[in-house]
């Protein structure tokens, strides 16, 4: 297992170096110069080569590169060219609202997908399995602000039951979790069907019912756990975009994550932040790929050997 793993770590820095090369070029291909930016439009030209100076732009492009690698991994990120605040600590209080949006999403879309899928497959062919199916389409149809803002007006205006927007407590991201995660409950729920059906098919579980084993221990041992590598795959990609499709739920909801300093970033032109958030949801989503595969040698062992 430790070769398995020490293996896929390997694998994972050619993509590392492609992407932060792709983010590094980012703020050297958009239009405008950031020297300039950053010194402000009242600068003079002796003000804003000084700035081209502290901030490296007259060096090398590979020293360039170099020097935002090494300043990214040790934790001096800049600062923003909008507020001129360290970014630092700009992103810290975002991190938490976004990670617990994205928490809250993937915990209650894969319990309810897993349990709908299962309920789908063992009813194949029946009323309950087109009811599910009809249920996990929509859930991939409807689009995110469409459903935030519906269920902003019913369970916010309405009823009153949770805030309209911002951050008050755990239930700021009930309706959140909902928008975000309907999308991905409704794939797992497809995923786990159909990885089910083929699972239920295999002469093993066929000999198992022949045993007289009964059919809840069939389908929540058997079946389920060997169809928990392909819900596993998807669970694994699914979070890496939650992260990275927060942006949306949190522009809706008014929540101050990374998603929404995001937004704000790119309407403000903050290249220096926008780099940097660009490069952490990328790295998530490679170390999530990672844990992924980890667990697929975990539920698999065939896959370490293959």
């Amino acid at each position: 297992m430790r070769h398995y793993i020490l293996k896929r770590l390997l694998n994972t820095i050619p993509i590392i170096i492609i992407v932060s090369i792709l983010v590094f070029l980012f703020i050297h291909l958009i239009p405008g110069d950031p020297a300039r930016l950053l010194a402000g439009h009242q600068a003079t030209l002796e003000e804003i080569t000084i700035m081209r100076e502290q901030l490296g732009l007259n060096d090398p492009m590979y020293l360039q590169y170099f020097n935002f690698l090494k300043d990214f991994f040790s934790g001096h990120l800049g600062v923003s060219i909008k507020t001129g605040l360290p970014i630092k600590e700009m992103l810290i209080p975002r991190f938490k609202p976004t990670l617990y949006l994205a928490i809250f999403s993937i915990i209650w879309a894969s319990i309810f997908g897993v349990v709908a899928g299962i309920i789908s497959a063992v009813n194949r062919g029946k009323a309950l399995d087109y009811f599910v199916m009809i249920g996990a389409i929509s859930g991939i149809s409807l689009p995110l602000f469409w459903l935030g803002l519906m269920l902003i007006q019913v369970f916010s205006v309405d009823l009153g039951w949770f805030p309209t927007g911002g951050i008050d407590g755990l239930k700021s991201y009930v309706l959140p979790s909902i928008t975000l995660g309907a999308g991905i409950m409704s794939m797992i729920a497809r995923y786990t069907r159909s990885s089910m059906i083929e699972i239920l098919r295999e002469p093993y579980i066929r000999t198992s019912r022949a045993k007289g084993v009964s059919e809840m221990l069939v389908v929540g041992k058997h079946a389920l756990r060997n169809s928990l590598i392909d819900v596993v795959t998807i669970v694994g990609l699914q979070f890496g975009f939650l992260l990275a499709g927060s942006v949306l739920v949190e522009t809706v909801f008014s929540i101050p994550g990374l998603g929404r300093l995001l937004i704000d970033s790119i309407l403000f032109r903050d290249y220096t932040v926008i780099q940097v958030i660009l490069l952490i949801f990328t790295l998530q989503f490679i170390v999530v790929n990672l844990v992924v595969d980890v667990m697929y040698g975990i539920l698999n062992p065939k896959i370490r050997y293959e």
